[in-house]
């Protein structure tokens, strides 16, 4: 059918030669014919012909010029060009290919020479395109795939992490407050300048997925301890702080069956491990200082503690948030890492809406009113 044909554009300011191409091409292609080079811009911008068959020496810009602006243009530059010429120098072969033409035929034209030409560049032309095609296809599917694979994936953490809160005195709400708390952090010390290429948006966003199980491990210690409302033993105490190296060893196990590398798995592993230690080297289980423990396991730290200090347990009733920020502010290089600290106090605000937002009953409703009430 006429309609499937393909669309060769012939240009050329000579009479002659444009009648004789049309004579070839006619019985087999759709033709188009200008006759100067910036009609034959327009016409290939406005009606994409499959192919260009593009003499040389031209009156205002000559073929060269023409094919180097189809090639620069994204609207024609998947256009194969092929040039005409008389011009049978080597430099002007080598030139013409610069430009970006994908083949050189001599004039006087040979009809077999131009049509087997022109039907293999077309013939390439359009096997580009199907693999071009296939591959936008084969992409967005790899893109539905990992988009599937992350909704599994981040379901199946909350569904972990939400198994060991509900062994707690905390809720799911604590998991989406700490995961937040522990984004702006990141991202405030990224403004800062600090940790560029510890936290890049990838990093950041791994963060973000790995927080909520920071207290995996609290499923292998006993409910008598666990729910206690007294004070612990030390002997409980210890057993409590095994949580951190359950969880270390859980994380462990997963990261061990697979065959490739996860900064998510390295940051749970490093979070669930080391999120109780302190700054100054007093915390647990194993009494790293300073940068020795990892930057994540830093930054999760003061979530964890700004969150525990607003919410109610079995312990202690819900901190005002301002109570909450003087204790932070009080734990700076000792609990927390000073430039963490420093991170928070210019976003607590910010610490303040997530509380907000994401409050459980029994939150202060005057220290967490609504975001309506806090912006009225």
């Amino acid at each position: 059918m006429d309609d499937e044909r393909d669309t060769v554009l012939i240009v050329d300011d000579n009479a002659e030669n444009r009648s004789l191409l049309g004579g070839l091409l006619k019985p087999h292609f759709h033709v188009l014919i200008t006759t100067r080079g910036e009609q034959a811009i327009k016409v290939c911008q406005q009606h994409r012909p499959d192919i260009v068959l593009l003499d040389i020496m031209m009156p205002e810009i000559d073929g060269y010029e023409v094919c180097r602006r189809l090639k620069s243009d994204e609207r024609t530059q998947s256009i194969p060009v092929i040039f005409l010429t008389a011009k049978s120098q080597i430099e002007d072969e080598q030139k013409g290919f610069d430009a970006g033409a994908v083949d050189y035929i001599l004039k006087p034209i040979s009809p077999p020479i131009l049509l087997a030409r022109v039907h293999t560049h077309l013939r390439l032309k359009h096997a580009m395109s199907a693999l071009a095609t296939q591959n936008t296809i084969l992409e967005e599917r790899v893109r539905e795939r990992t988009r599937n694979l992350e909704c599994l994936q981040d379901a199946t953490i909350e569904a972990m992490a939400s198994l060991a809160e509900t062994r707690d005195n905390e809720t799911g709400n604590h998991i989406r407050r700490t995961q937040r708390y522990i984004k702006l952090l990141a991202e405030e010390l990224v403004r800062r300048g600090l940790y560029l290429q510890q936290l890049s948006p990838d990093m950041i966003k791994a963060l973000f997925k790995s927080a909520p199980l920071h207290d995996i491990g609290k499923v292998g210690i006993p409910d008598a301890i666990l729910l206690k409302a007294g004070k612990l033993t030390e002997e409980e105490f210890e057993l409590m702080k095994s949580h951190t190296e359950i969880g270390r060893n859980v994380i462990a196990s997963v990261e061990s069956a697979i065959d490739f590398e996860s900064d998510f798995l390295r940051f749970a592993k490093e979070i669930a491990m080391s999120h109780q230690e302190k700054w100054d080297g007093s915390g647990y289980p194993q009494g790293l200082q300073g940068k020795n423990i990892p930057l994540s396991a830093r930054l999760m730290a003061l979530a964890d503690v700004y969150d525990a200090l607003i919410s109610k347990r079995v312990y202690k009733p819900a901190f005002p948030h301002e109570k909450a920020v003087g204790i932070i502010k009080e734990g700076s290089g000792k609990h927390f890492e000073p430039a963490i600290v420093e991170a928070f106090m210019a976003i607590e605000q910010q610490f303040r809406e997530v509380a907000s937002t994401y409050r459980d009953e029994g939150f202060n409703e005057e220290s967490f009113p609504s975001l309506n009430q806090a912006s009225g």
